[in-house]
């Protein structure tokens, strides 16, 4: 059971990583969206293990796919909704006060 955990969030972090290196993060903590992105495997996958039936095994091709489009789904939405707080105007330093 908890290897099959630990898979579901190294398959969060993994693709949460390729999603932080292939967006324009604008200045955000990249650590962030990878985190979001290793829930999203987590909820998703223990998801597919209750309606499924299956348990939570050491090595299920299926249940790893499903952890794998909610860690893309968790990365999509936290950068679509991050992307609207964060500012697109380059950062300029005063000279003076």
């Amino acid at each position: 059971m908890l290897v099959g955990i630990i898979g579901w969030i190294v398959v969060g972090l993994v693709i949460g990583f390729v999603a932080s290196k292939m967006v324009d993060l604008r200045g955000d903590d990249p650590r962030l969206g990878i985190g979001v992105a290793a829930g999203g495997a987590i909820v998703t996958g223990a998801l597919y293990s209750m309606f499924s039936g299956n348990g939570v095994s050491a090595w299920n091709p299926w249940c790893s796919a499903i952890a794998a489009l909610g860690a893309v789904l968790g990365a999509a939405v936290w950068h679509g909704v991050r992307s609207r707080y964060v500012s697109r105007e380059r950062q300029t330093t005063r000279s003076s006060y």
